[in-house]
């Protein structure tokens, strides 16, 4: 056992702990994989546990595969094999296919991706004569999603409002449509595999009995599904080793909740607690920078990060006059790093709080001709061309699959309209079955029952991809997934739909093709299930590819990631902390972790940037300095603001924000526009209004606060927007 002379105090007694509960407090940059894997090497060299009775878990591909790697290179393969190590979805996926008798699905289930899964909701939407402009696909889906996260059935939704009757009414439906496509959506691994440990206690006594020991990676990213399943998968043994740190829950959208680690705690009151402070990443000053800004956080374990890297420099400070000269300075300045071999391009990073911010930093790039890497935007499982395979081979795995024959049913043009594709599901709803199935029957020609419910301009098309399909469908047991992906390129003759001309956009959408191929290829031994099953639960993280650039990400993406030079751009209030938390507590304390996870990327230099001014369709509008801007130490600070004032006078004195102001500041912020009072709500939900800047749009809702009517506002043009009524000028239509 060498490998434990290399660790730190904390970390030996945290990789050599007693059977029992287990919490390792991990701050960024602490070492915590090194910990989990050397937990697990211990458990195998040291303790005698069979590798089959480990259950790994994690959130990503990428962490999935590193633990496994480093687990690995301490021991021989021999002594690793059987470990379930993966994603909290994967080894969901993995137990359902097992236990599928005990489901309202068969075990060859697929997944919906987030495109299907708001394909299926939009044409609820229709179905159901709802206001598209009202009822958005994606905003239903998202109550759905959360909904499921808390372990809320359709049944049991909880009603409240009449739009949580609209949401019930759709989620009903949207699982239905599930169950009858025999997939799952992502959250339904997670919910199916808890109920059935729930509803099944010999299925549960079955993986507590078999899981002797439970890891744990980025604990405190759990929602309360992941923690139910848990706690039922460590019933039996207790052996349960949870490595996180709530000071890096940024996931609340997702449904995440740092609160599980408190329950966690009362849960398991007996559980041994190893804090891990020593960061082994960033330099002092970022550290002392990071806890500036984290301890003014409430209901937290304290924590005193340091590193015997030295102080290091200082963090620089830089506003700039508007956003574009922000882009400007953000690439000037890693021009200048590289120029003078301080750093590579690929250990920068600029991080920024929405996507939609990223669009001048790239055209700064473009425009000095230098290459950069953006993570999570157009991913490469998000390209037309490569949802247009993967939706060919998923049908013809299950032909139950309703979101993939909807893709793909007139791809290439092939005459099946929408009104054909209605028809066809009349069809199957009139014959209780599936349009897949109606389709493959349709492959006998006017020799099917079917064939005369369909006008003859309708019936020959369906009936010539019926048996195309049909074909895919019975060679596909003998077929590799790398054959049939090649047979059906071919027979729908996809290069010439694709390749249009000589373009470079043509070759690059046909590269992408190739590239899927590729990756097919890696499957020549191995089952279409694992193929679609593994397309379908790749992270944004698990495309980050090795180019010698700098990267572009949110800071909800640069979790887990680290860099030379972090430059944080869009330090203004509204943006960082974002407009939406302001009247939610907990989500303000959200957006004060996004920060602090975002300094903590930083090993060697930290640039933290905002703009005097943003523009928005053709305005500019005057900003004001982000409110967490203020705890940072200002002795940590250098750099100038616009005025010339150096940014370590840099305090913010409006008592409206919170924060605490330095009485000898040599730099006060002018405090924003009060608001005229208003005696009652002027709008209700529903009021479609208009704007001189932002047009038309519906309010989706309304509330007094602070002396003036707060709107929050769904415009066609720029999405959601929340106003205040006094200053908005807005007029009901």
């Amino acid at each position: 056992m060498d490998f434990l002379d290399k660790l730190n105090p904390q970390q030996r007694k945290a990789v050599t702990a007693a059977d029992g509960p287990v919490l390792v407090v991990a701050g960024p940059g602490s070492g915590k994989t090194r910990v989990l894997t050397q937990r697990v090497a211990y458990l195998i060299a040291n303790e005698g546990v069979r590798p089959w009775q480990i259950l790994a878990v994690t959130f990503t591909n990428k962490a999935a595969k590193e633990m496994d790697s480093r687990v690995k290179s301490m021991l021989t393969d021999q002594a690793t094999d059987g470990i379930m190590l993966g994603t909290f979805h994967s080894i969901c996926a993995r137990i359902l296919r097992r236990e599928a008798d005990h489901l309202p699905l068969q075990s060859n289930f697929v997944i919906f991706d987030s495109d299907d899964q708001e394909r299926i909701v939009k044409s609820i939407i229709k179905e159901l004569n709802l206001n598209d402009k009202l009822y958005r696909a994606a905003s239903l889906h998202a109550s759905i999603s959360r909904a499921k996260n808390e372990l809320f059935g359709p049944d049991d939704y909880p009603i409240n409002t009449y739009r949580d009757e609209v949401v019930k009414r759709v989620y009903v439906e949207y699982q239905k449509r599930l169950i009858a496509s025999n997939a799952v959506d992502f959250d339904d691994l997670l919910v199916y595999t808890s109920r059935l440990m729930d509803e099944n206690p010999v299925v549960k006594e079955k993986y507590a009995q078999r899981y002797k020991h439970i890891l744990v990676d980025e604990f405190q990213d759990t929602n309360m599904a992941q923690y139910s399943l848990l706690k039922n998968l460590a019933s039996l043994n207790r052996n349960i080793f949870c490595v996180g740190d709530p000071d890096q829950s940024v996931y609340l959208f997702r449904g995440a909740d740092y609160r599980n680690v408190q329950r966690f705690e009362q849960d398991f009151p007996d559980a041994q607690v190893v804090l891990l402070e020593e960061n082994y990443r960033s330099h002092q000053n970022i550290l002392d920078a990071a806890m500036g800004v984290i301890d003014r956080a409430s209901n937290r374990r304290k924590k005193k990060l340091f590193s015997d890297r030295g102080a290091g420099e200082k963090i620089l400070f830089h506003e700039a006059y508007n956003d574009y000269d922000e882009a400007f300075f953000v690439v000037n300045t890693i021009a200048e790093l590289v120029a003078s071999k301080k750093f590579e391009p690929g250990e920068c990073a600029v991080m920024y709080r929405t996507n939609a911010m990223s669009r001048l930093i790239e055209e700064a790039f473009l425009q000095a001709r230098l290459p950069y890497r953006l993570v999570g935007a157009q991913r490469f499982y998000g390209r037309r061309e490569v949802k247009d395979m993967i939706a060919f081979i998923r049908l013809v795995h299950n032909p139950a699959d309703e979101a993939a024959l909807g893709r793909i049913i007139n791809v290439p043009p092939r005459g099946i309209g929408e009104k054909t594709f209605a028809t066809l599901h009349f069809v199957a709803n009139q014959a209780n079955t599936t349009p897949g199935e109606i389709l493959l029957d349709l492959a006998r020609g006017s020799d099917s029952p079917y064939y005369k419910s369909f006008t003859g301009r309708a019936a020959l098309p369906l009936a010539d991809f019926g048996g195309m399909f049909a074909s895919w469908r019975a060679a596909a047991p003998t077929f590799t997934v790398v054959e049939l992906f090649d047979r059906i390129v071919k027979d729908i003759n996809y290069k010439d739909f694709i390749v249009e001309d000589d373009s470079e956009e043509s070759k690059d959408r046909w590269d992408n093709v190739l590239e899927l191929k590729r990756l097919a290829l890696e499957y020549s031994q191995r089952t279409m299930d694992e193929f679609l099953e593994n397309i379908a639960l790749v992270a944004d993280q698990d495309t980050i590819t090795d180019a010698n650039a700098p990267t572009l990400l949110t800071l909800h993406a640069a979790k887990g990631l680290e860099f030379g030079a972090v430059f944080i751009v869009g330090l203004d209030d509204g943006i960082i902390p974002h407009s939406r938390s302001f009247d939610e507590p907990a989500q303000m304390e959200e957006e004060r972790r996004l920060f602090y996870v975002g300094i903590t990327r930083a090993k060697d230099r930290l640039y933290l940037l905002r703009a005097n001014s943003r523009g928005g369709r053709g305005m500019s509008e005057e900003t004001y300095p982000s409110r967490f801007l203020d705890d940072v130490p200002a002795n940590l600070l250098v750099g100038k603001t616009r005025t010339g004032r150096p940014a370590t006078s840099f305090s913010s004195s409006r008592s409206s924000y919170g924060s605490s102001s330095t009485p000898n500041s040599s730099w006060t912020l002018p405090a924003p526009p009060k608001s005229a009072p208003v005696a009652m709500s002027r709008f209700k939900s529903g009021d479609r209004v208009k704007h001189a800047s932002f047009g038309e749009g519906i309010v989706q809702e309304s509330k007094l606060q602070d002396n003036d009517e707060i709107v929050v506002i769904e415009f066609k043009s720029v999405g959601l927007k929340r106003l205040a009524a006094s200053l908005a000028k807005l007029e009901i239509m």
